[in-house]
């Protein structure tokens, strides 16, 4: 599949970013502030997400936000009283950093008022997409690769005309954390779909590829959304929607991301991702090297 080439036809240009969990794996350090605002070295894992996001095309991110989330809007929003202070202290190549951040694209906030699954985050968005396929990012999915999970899935997209998930392989042992694919190939990392399992036993999982958290939408599963009724965990999920979908004989497609995964989501992928991204950093990259070599592992 040529991710360089991508059709010209459905562009895509709106991005939903659910932001709205607490963020419990990681208490104390997200009792005041999230998750997703938790830093990569010199940024926040969000900022890594936004900026693939903008340079895949997208010109509009949505959050979906909840309860203590202000942080996120603070940090994508101008800030005249820090841009006065590093011009007057002449730390210009700060202030077009920080500039940068809140020029990346046009930005709006929705609040989840309750907690009630990745499926009703999405789904408070649906009024500012129209009638448009979009791409979803969950805050977890930072990926150390040449092209973004953002760029791939939209390149799928536009290869496909149907709602793509991004994937990436897991141990056996680990199925039951994700939502599992039971799908066949039908081209260089590219499979059609059959069936979505959410979290099932290493024993019941139909493979070992999983959802990371990147997506391309369509209307069609708004629509779906819209409609659904929670479940006997009293929350609505995207996987749901999509397994739905499927029922009405619609085809999705999962693409196997290329690069790495750095699963922001959990301490370890965390500090992994620190590590790995603090590596190739220009200021700090060296000094971290030499550090890791006189550690005695």
């Amino acid at each position: 599949m040529n991710f360089t080439n991508p059709f010209k036809r459905d562009k895509i240009t709106k991005a939903i970013f659910p932001v709205a969990g607490f963020g419990t794996r990681f208490l104390p350090a997200t009792k005041a502030q999230p998750k997703e605002m938790l830093a990569v070295v010199d940024k926040p894992a969000i900022q890594y997400l936004a900026e693939d996001a903008v340079a895949a095309g997208i010109k509009d991110i949505i959050f979906v936000t909840g309860r203590g989330k202000r942080a996120i809007e603070d940090h994508f929003d101008y800030s005249f009283e820090l841009d006065k202070t590093l011009v007057e202290k002449n730390k210009l190549d700060l202030v077009k950093t920080v500039r940068k951040i809140s020029e990346l694209a046009r930005f709006s906030y929705v609040r989840q008022p309750m907690p009630l699954g990745d499926g009703h985050a999405i789904n408070c968005a649906t009024h500012l997409i129209g009638d448009e396929p979009v791409l979803v990012m969950f805050g977890d999915t930072l990926y150390d690769a040449d092209v973004s999970p953002a760029a791939q899935v939209i390149a799928a997209y536009q290869q496909y005309h149907s709602p793509i998930i991004g994937l990436a392989e897991v141990a056996k042992s680990e199925t039951y954390k994700f939502g599992v694919i039971d799908g066949e190939p039908v081209a260089d990392n590219v499979y059609k779909i059959n069936k979505f399992v959410e979290k099932p036993a290493a024993d019941e999982a139909p493979s070992t590829l999983v959802a990371v958290g990147a997506y391309v939408i369509t209307p069609a599963v708004f629509k779906i959304l819209d409609q659904m009724k929670a479940g006997r965990t009293g929350e609505i999920h995207l996987s749901e929607a999509l397994a739905t979908l499927l029922t009405q004989g619609e085809s999705i497609y999962g693409l196997k991301l290329r690069g790495e995964w750095l699963d922001t989501g959990s301490k370890f992928g965390l500090l992994k991702a620190s590590i790995q991204l603090g590596l190739k950093n220009q200021e700090v990259g060296g000094e971290l090297r030499e550090f890791l070599k006189k550690l005695k592992l």
